[in-house]
């Protein structure tokens, strides 16, 4: 299965990735690499606790909004 990962990086330079497709489901690291490996652990993790097949969305797009 293929998910979508969103990473941010917070003020104290801590990348943050998030899987939209799994409530819950996100992890942090030093590097984008290092965020990377964990998030794919609290993918497995994350879906084993569920027990059940979690469906991903089609990921369309990411848009930015001055207000």
């Amino acid at each position: 299965m293929e998910y979508t990962v969103l990473i941010e990086r917070d003020e104290d330079g801590v990348y943050v990735a998030k899987v939209p497709d799994i409530p819950g489901c996100y992890t942090q690291g030093k590097s984008v690499l290092e965020v990377m490996e964990r998030v794919r652990e609290a993918i497995q993790v994350c879906i084993e606790a569920e027990k059940e097949e979690v469906r991903p969305l089609q990921f369309v797009g990411l848009q930015q909004i001055e207000v």
